[in-house]
């Protein structure tokens, strides 16, 4: 993918941010990225199909963009959109998938201190194949919530339904918090494989960010909160 990725065009390169906000707007990249001071967090990541691997990613927190946004008081969650374009993307004349990509987390994760957005990784700016130029980070999630090459942030009330939700929502759904002893339909999710090393190690519950977000989840549902 990192070859077929070379094809994205990332300047010029617009955010829409709208939905329930005081004021939608669409802003360039480069003017949104400005807005925010930069920093760089050193992050798990692991991906539902039970490997991982750490990221020393840059950008910014979500909770400075949400401050930005000026959400209304109705706002329940944050949906992300990916670009659509498939003369650029040919995989998107695929039928099989509801393109473009879409993602979203309620406005408590949004607020949460690890959620972040991403404009670099390694001290570069971000890679294409890793999502140039702005991506999401949530490293106590399955990796497919880190949605890649965002266009459009919507602030809305209804829980978004993501790609690959749509596709199969009894494999990958909304919540997505890692958790060793919730198991894929068809692997379990106990160990991971680390991609630098081949080691395979346990798993941790919330990728190891229990400290920071279990709290988001008080009370809930428990047997949701996985999936």
């Amino acid at each position: 993918i990192a070859k077929e990725a070379q094809a994205l065009r990332t300047r010029p390169w617009e955010v829409a941010i709208g939905g329930l906000v005081e004021t939608p707007r669409t802003i360039a990249f480069d003017d949104l990225v400005r807005k925010f001071p930069l920093e760089t967090r050193l992050y798990r990541h692991r991906c539902v199909e039970a490997w991982s691997m750490t990221i020393p990613w840059s950008g910014f927190p979500l909770k400075a963009l949400v401050d930005f946004a000026r959400p209304l008081a109705s706002a329940k969650y944050v949906r992300f959109e990916t670009f659509l374009d498939p003369d650029m993307a040919p995989g998107q004349n695929s039928f099989l998938y509801p393109w473009p990509y879409v993602e979203g987390v309620t406005m408590a994760e949004a607020a949460n201190d690890l959620a972040f957005m991403v404009t670099g990784a390694y001290d570069k700016p971000l890679a294409k194949q890793f999502g140039a130029p702005l991506r999401l980070a949530l490293p106590w999630k399955y990796g497919f919530k880190s949605i890649k090459s965002i266009v459009k942030i919507d602030f809305v009330e209804e829980q978004p339904v993501g790609l690959w939700e749509a596709i199969q929502p009894s494999e990958y759904g909304f919540w997505a918090n890692v958790n060793p002893e919730v198991s894929h339909p068809r692997w379990s999710q106990a160990s991971e494989r680390v991609l630098h090393t081949g080691e395979q190690v346990p798993t941790q519950l919330f990728n190891g960010y229990g400290a920071e977000v279990a709290d988001l989840y008080a009370g809930m549902d428990q047997a949701r909160l996985y999936m």
